[in-house]
């Protein structure tokens, strides 16, 4: 890919993201939706402290534990929860900001692009409860008639016990 070609896909990358975390941090939560591929994977794998020779089982393996192991139906029934009086942990709904930034494009095969970015979901609850997950996400997208859909996100958080007490935002 020439360098014009990739300055340009790497900008278009980051407005799509920029733009999904505008639309979950407004709770558009239908609009997200849609930027979900049918095949969408979802997956947050728990992590563990390990020593030095040990680092290869710091995230559990994808049939580990995991905190989202999640598909589109999974997606769209959270999504409608949320949208509903039935989701006391988000009643009233949390202030949230997502953070996506060191966005690297690791490779394109054709309509296919696979990332890595760093995130920040700053979440604000109720008067006095703040949470923050900081980590990496590895994101695949897929061109289909000239937008971006998301079909993998895996989700690798830095921290290694989460002291919230819900476990309801979208990452």
């Amino acid at each position: 890919m020439e360098p014009g070609q990739a300055m340009l896909l790497q900008y278009e990358v980051e407005q799509f993201l920029y733009r999904e975390a505008a639309l979950l941090d407004d709770r558009r939560f239908g609009e997200w939706l849609a930027l979900l591929a049918d095949d969408i994977h979802y997956w947050m794998p728990i992590r563990r402290t390990v020593t030095v020779e040990n680092l290869r089982l710091e995230y559990a393996s994808s049939d580990g534990m995991a905190y989202f192991d999640d598909d589109r139906n999974d997606l769209r029934m959270r999504v409608e929860k949320l949208q509903s009086n039935s989701a006391w942990s988000e009643n009233p709904p949390s202030r949230t900001r997502h953070f996506v930034s060191n966005v690297r494009i690791l490779e394109v095969n054709g309509d296919e692009i696979a990332l890595e970015a760093a995130i920040h979901l700053y979440r604000s609850r109720l008067n006095d409860k703040i949470d923050n997950w900081v980590g990496r996400r590895r994101d695949r997208l897929r061109r289909v008639d000239g937008a971006f859909q998301i079909f993998e996100r895996h989700i690798f958080l830095d921290q290694t016990v989460v002291l919230s007490t819900n476990f309801s935002s979208i990452f």
